[in-house]
């Protein structure tokens, strides 16, 4: 930390209250990769579940001449 009259200067690492890693880069992409998927396999897996629609209203004439 160096004073240059009411100026105080202090270097990054200082201003950081530690250094930098490139660790943390790899944690948070991992991080947010790991996000996409989970909900990826939520949205497949809830979407299956539910009929469709237009598949029950295709089959329903059907059903109903062939009594």
């Amino acid at each position: 930390m160096e004073r240059h009259g009411e100026e105080i200067h202090i270097t990054t690492e200082e201003a950081r209250g530690g250094r930098t890693t490139k660790i943390m880069r790899f944690v948070l992409a991992i991080s947010v990769l790991l996000a996409i998927v989970a909900l990826a396999l939520v949205w497949v897996a809830t979407s299956s579940s539910k009929p469709d629609i237009n598949q029950a209203t295709a089959s329903e004439p059907a059903a109903v001449a062939s009594q």
